[in-house]
């Protein structure tokens, strides 16, 4: 009996090895290691290409990775606010946002500029200010003195427009409206030296706000007008371009540094190059998305932007530095 029962226990203990050893995953080297998961938040819906491209990288990262990093993506706002997620990555949590700069800004003075209004004028334009050395600068103060890596920021949302329900022509237009604009500093004096009146607010709360008459208007690019079905609560879009919307993808830095180093390239790799193609889908896909909203009711306004540019000249000079910076961006440009 004590020798069968000694048999039992030796079968359950080879049993239970070879369900913990069925675990564990196996490292790029052959030996078992462990599996790395990114929560990446953004407040985009998954019809946006944008979010398509977070998809693909999800996948390429964990095809090169052999499964060992995982991406998961939080949609819609539904992980929190940007601000938020930023401040747990800084503390080591695994988590990444998509964001922009007047978010990082907070950290990092300068990077703010990337979201001030008319600095550039084309996705051709912003993509080579994020390629140069004073870019970089900006990056390597992101990661040394705030604990946060960018992974990227060449994800183009494309222009931003005025949606409104009554006709705008020029800024006098805008005098008394209740306009919904990203919390950050830059992006609410923007609209204020354009002649509305700011109102911050989370993307989620955008269409109730205009359902119900909280805010009177909001500002936003195509994909994501129509992605939040926008179409349906207001009356005019007028084609100001007043931000071209380039996003980085940001986590913490510690969690990157605890990656081995031939993932961490990866990350670096895939998501540059899921960012440009996401970039691109966005760009040609522009002119469709613009028709779809004209076929559901919008009416579309082609203004003369010189006035909305001129109006917002002023922003530069409440914002320590960024007249100086302006003319350093305009010289990597050649303009």
């Amino acid at each position: 009996m004590r020798r069968f029962l000694y048999l039992i226990l030796f079968i359950l203990f080879i049993v239970l090895f070879s369900a913990c050893g069925g675990e564990a995953t196996s490292s790029s080297n052959g030996e078992e290691g462990e599996v790395y998961t990114l929560k990446v938040a953004t407040a985009l819906t998954e019809s946006d290409p944008i979010y398509q491209g977070l998809v693909s990288l999800q996948e390429s990262v964990a095809e090169k990775t052999n499964g060992e990093v995982k991406f998961e993506i939080f949609g819609s706002g539904s992980l929190g606010e940007d601000s938020d997620i930023i401040e747990q990555a800084k503390v080591g949590a695994n988590v990444a946002v998509l964001t922009d700069a007047g978010r990082l800004a907070e950290m990092v003075h300068e990077i703010g500029i990337l979201s001030a209004p008319y600095i550039v004028d084309s996705y051709e334009e912003a993509s080579e200010v994020v390629k140069s050395d004073l870019f970089k600068g900006w990056e390597e103060k992101l990661a040394n003195e705030h604990n946060l890596q960018v992974l990227s920021f060449n994800w183009y949302q494309g222009e931003r427009h005025l949606l409104t329900n009554k006709k705008i022509e020029k800024p006098e237009d805008l005098q008394g409206v209740q306009l919904r604009t990203a919390g950050s500093p830059i992006s609410l004096q923007t609209v204020e030296a354009m002649g509305a009146s700011p109102v911050g607010m989370a993307w989620a709360e955008v269409y109730p706000g205009l359902q119900q008459g909280v805010i009177d208007a909001a500002e936003a690019h195509h994909s994501a007008t129509y992605g939040a079905n926008l179409q349906e609560v207001i009356g005019y879009i007028t084609k100001t371009r007043h931000f071209q919307l380039l996003t980085g993808l940001v986590a913490g830095k510690g969690w990157m540094d605890d990656l081995p180093e031939d993932y961490q390239d990866i990350i670096y790799e895939e998501s540059l190059k899921m960012a440009e193609e996401a970039s691109h889908n966005i760009i040609e896909s522009s002119a469709e998305v613009e028709q779809q909203l004209i076929d559901e009711g919008v009416e579309v306004n082609e203004v003369d932007i010189e006035p909305f540019r001129e109006a917002t000249d002023a922003v530069y000079e409440s914002f320590e530095g960024y007249e100086e910076l302006r003319d350093e961006i305009n010289k990597i440009l050649e303009k």
